[in-house]
């Protein structure tokens, strides 16, 4: 184990956290892109703190199925509550965003659709293949949200071509009828499981910084690898709202470097971690 302090305990936002405004040529293509075909981002929708950082490199990370999330998760910015009927012209709208941004690795995300029997699996599908066609040379990741063991969905969601699959944990055990109380420990380890067993990449990630132990975070880890988990990311949780759950505490980087360490010694091809790492952040570098 560690022998440095695992957190320290401020109001303010230590040094190591602060980012960089979003400014730049590249950023502001970006943004153009994205308002001109009416998308949705990540980056915008869960107030990611790289989004100056990755949009000033010419990278977004696109959230189809609309803005609207069924579930009301204590972490999450996205908007909950019902969801409008989703636009069957997403993919193709999607699809010619990516093309023209030219990128090399597009990540794709979305809300939980779990009022829909597909759980939003169609979409998800058509979007991928839009992609392909338009842009054969991307490689493309996909964050895809819990299917609720709806594991038809999940086979349609994750055979559109994608590279890599991703599926976040987003805390340990123990906090997750606080941090996801719609959501089941087991059942998205089953999840990742079985989208290794269809063959693809996987990914997850987890937050830090909300209460957990740093046994309970090595222990996730073990469970990752052994439902076949081939990345990992470890970010700092940030509070978006003060109608959020608040920030337990601020993890140093030091530890951060430990647990880097700890997870490629228990398996992991890559991993991730640092305070500003989120699910998606550098995604090209383990493709």
């Amino acid at each position: 184990m560690i022998e440095l302090p695992i957190t320290e305990k401020r109001k303010r936002r230590p040094d190591w956290l602060r980012v960089k405004l979003p400014i730049g040529e590249s950023y502001r293509n970006v943004r153009e892109l994205v308002d001109k075909y009416n998308l949705h981002t990540i980056c915008q929708s869960g107030n990611c703190p790289n989004m100056g950082e990755c949009w000033g490199a010419g990278t977004a990370t696109f959230m189809i199925l609309g803005n609207v999330c069924t579930r009301s998760c204590s972490f999450c910015a996205v908007k909950t509550g019902r969801p409008p009927e989703y636009d069957t012209n997403e993919p193709e709208r999607v699809a010619e965003a990516i093309a023209l941004m030219q990128v090399k690795h597009a990540v794709l995300t979305s809300v939980n659709r779990d009022e829909l029997k597909d759980r939003g699996a169609e979409i998800w599908y058509q979007t991928v293949v839009a992609v392909k066609e338009k842009s054969p040379g991307t490689t493309i990741e996909t964050l895809i949200p819990d299917v609720k063991a709806t594991w038809p969905a999940l086979e349609r969601m994750i055979s559109g071509g994608q590279e890599v699959v991703s599926h976040n944990m987003e805390t340990v055990e123990r906090l997750y009828r606080l941090v996801r109380p719609q959501a089941k420990y087991q059942r998205s380890l089953d999840q990742i499981l079985r989208t290794k067993e269809f063959g693809k990449r996987t990914k997850s990630g987890i937050m830090v910084g909300l209460g957990e132990s740093q046994d309970e975070v090595l222990k996730t880890m073990d469970d990752l690898v052994a439902h076949g988990c081939d990345v990992m990311t470890i970010g700092q949780y940030l509070q978006p709202t003060k109608m959020h759950m608040e920030v337990a505490s601020f993890v140093h980087p030091d530890v951060f470097a430990f647990y880097k360490e700890e997870g490629l010694k228990r398996g992991f091809d890559y991993v991730e971690s640092s305070p500003l790492v989120r699910s998606s952040y550098h995604a090209e570098r383990h493709i």
